[in-house]
Order: C-alpha cells, then structure tokens, then sequence
C-alpha cells in the first residue's frame, strides 16, 4: 500500500509505493521466422562497424560490402563477414541477382541516386538516418519504391534501444493512458566530432543528433500530429567543438506537448533521460549513457521496474534491419518505413529552421535542411 504525508504546501503527496512485476513488453528486435536474404551493405565508414557487428549477431546473411576505399571495405569483410565479397563500384553490387537487400550508410546527400538506382535494381533498401535533406527528395523516393514493389526502410536504430523499446511499447499498449507529455535531457560527450567532418556541420546537435529524439517524440505521440516547434541552438561557454553544442527545442500539440534539451559538451557526470507522463501514470527512463538506462513505471498499482537486456547500437540495428526483414516476410509496412520517417525529419527540419530565426515552425513548411537561411 501507499504512504502518504503532507508536503510544506499541504498537498498530498506519494512517499512510497507498493513494487509490482514489471509488464511483459515485445521491446527486443522483432525476429524473422526463416526469412534470410543476402544483404550488402554500401559504405563502410566509421558507424558501419557497429551494424556489421549486430548482424553478424543476429545470424544475418551480409554476402557483399561496397566502400570507394577497398581497404576499408575488406576490414569490414576481415573483422565479420570473412565470406563477403568486397566492391569499390556500388553498381557492382547492385549487379548481383543474388543480393535482395541493400543497406545503404554513405552521408544523406550522396544516398539519394544510390538508393534510387537500387530501387530500379528491384532491391529493398535500408537507409541510414537522416535519411534526406529534404522532404521532396524523401516523398519521391517513397514514391518509386512503391512503383517498384520495394520496401524502403530508414536505420532510425533508437527505436529498437531496450529502454526506447520499452518505453515505445508501454505507450501504445496504454499502460500510462493518453500521453500528455514527453520530456528529455541529454548530457553527453559529443566531441569525438572534433578532428572529423562533421565539425563543420553547423546544425549537428539538432540535425544530425537529435533526429533520434525527435523521431522518438514521434513515436510517442504516434498519429497526433505536432501544430509548431520552436528550437534554439548556442554555443556554450569554453566548448571545444565548432557546432554550437547546446540546443533546446519545445513541440506543441493540439493537447500535449514535448521538450527536448541537449547539452553536447558534458566531461563529467553525463546523463541521459526520458520522462514521459500520461493521463494514467508516468514513465521515466534515465541513465549515464543511452545504453545504460534504467526504466520505471508508475501507475496507481505501484511501481514497476524492468529489467532490460541488450544496448542501443547491438539490439537499435539488428531491430532496425530485423524490422524490414519481417515486413517483408510478412507482407506488411515496417515502423520504420521511409513514409512513417519523413514525419520526423520534417519536425527536425522545421526545429533546425525555428533555431536559425527563432520563430515558431509548422513542422512540413521547412521542406529541407538547403533551404533553412544561416
């Protein structure tokens, strides 16, 4: 049972709750029944390390590995998938009859011709996040692969995080009743970005990083749709990187709302959290990193805390790939179908486009990062 003292204001308050089992939630990847296609993978820079290590832990079936750089395609080929085929011409790849889905990582504006010439290549296709600069260039591609009968997926790998799974799962099964609002915090280290390209991308906290948040604020909210975004991004005091590392943005709904806070400049005592507050009780997740969270849930049954097996890049990109490979199985769209994404790019254009002249956005009026005004 509940205790329940006063506080200095004379309103009552929870001072302990009863612990209750954890619901039983489908937060881990989704798992095709026998469906294993050959899968290549186009581009092997630095994050594609990460998802060759989750497929190959998944059991998936990479044959092929394309980089304009051998070398680094057969390092990849070496350290996971020793049988693969290494290629230099991405056209190569898309060649082989053989290959039915292609992951495809390379930086967002150079994917697009890629990803369509895999289309008309009759392959299913992956896309890294973000997954294009602008919405028109997103809608067409969408466009042909349902003219192609293909399935175009984004690798928006956060949804399949355990605590994200968790927390994605607990909102649609209405654990916590309608979501009123979501509110999250990071306070991280982001500069590892200092001696790479992205030190010069201008919007990288709310572009490149935060598209994460934002596509989980959509998840959240699911078919609600966001009526304005204002954002704001500085530089904070003494930061070593170029972007500016701080960065805010608030989401209105017609009857919620969401806030999203980063502080990308954090040495000591980093933190990550998520709380979300609904209508029957309140979820929160928090932690020092994003695979390192903890997740309770409150309702008026008590307390209940999950334990949570796996981490955001292992168990984020096996889901993201599992995701498609299971839609395709099973003749349905995927969550994270390339239509289902474009909503969240527009909210994170539209916070990138508030951030630049402080202005209130209609997420959809910014139709890409191109033509967003410095």
């Amino acid at each position: 049972m509940s205790e329940t003292l006063e506080d200095d204001y004379g309103l009552s308050k929870v001072a302990k709750t009863q612990e209750i089992p954890a619901p039983t939630l489908a937060y881990q990847p989704p798992q095709p029944r026998g469906y294993n296609p050959p899968i290549g993978l186009i581009g092997c820079g630095g994050i594609a390390g990460q998802q060759l290590a989750a497929y190959r832990h998944a059991g998936f079936n990479v044959v092929a590995l394309c980089d304009k750089t051998l070398a680094k395609a057969e390092d990849r080929r070496d350290r996971f998938f020793p049988h693969a085929t290494c290629y230099t011409d991405y056209r190569d790849l898309l060649r082989r009859d053989d290959v039915e889905i292609v992951d495809i990582t390379t930086y967002p504006i150079p994917r697009v011709p890629i990803i369509e010439e895999a289309l008309h290549a009759h392959k299913h296709v992956l896309s890294q996040k973000p997954f294009v600069v602008d919405l028109d260039a997103g809608e067409r591609l969408v466009a042909l692969a349902e003219q192609q009968g293909r399935v175009l997926a984004v690798n928006q790998n956060g949804r399949w995080a355990p605590h994200f799974g968790y927390l994605r799962q607990a909102v649609a099964g209405g654990l916590i009743g309608a979501l009123r609002s979501a509110h999250i915090s990071l306070n991280w280290d982001h500069s590892w970005i200092i001696d790479t390209p992205f030190n010069e991308v201008h919007d990288l906290v709310l572009y490149d990083f935060a598209i994460h948040w934002f596509d989980m604020v959509t998840c959240f909210f699911g078919a609600r749709e966001p009526t304005y975004v204002v954002a704001h991004a500085i530089r904070g005091a003494g930061q070593r990187a170029k972007p500016p590392m701080l960065a805010s943005a608030l989401v209105g709904y017609a009857d919620g709302q969401a806030t999203l806070s980063f502080n990308a400049d954090i040495v000591h005592g980093q933190q990550d959290r998520t709380f979300l507050a609904g209508s029957l009780g309140s979820l929160v997740s928090i932690g020092s990193s994003i695979s390192e969270q903890t997740v309770t849930l409150f309702t008026e049954a008590g307390y209940a805390t999950p334990d949570l097996q796996g981490t955001w890049f292992r168990e984020g990109f096996q889901g993201a790939m599992a995701e498609l490979l299971c839609s395709i199985e099973d003749q349905r769209t995927p969550l994270n179908s390339a239509q289902n994404n474009l909503r969240s790019l527009a909210l994170t254009f539209a916070a990138v486009a508030s951030s630049h002249d402080g202005q209130p956005k209609v997420p959809g009026s910014v139709r890409g990062i191109g033509t967003i005004k410095h």
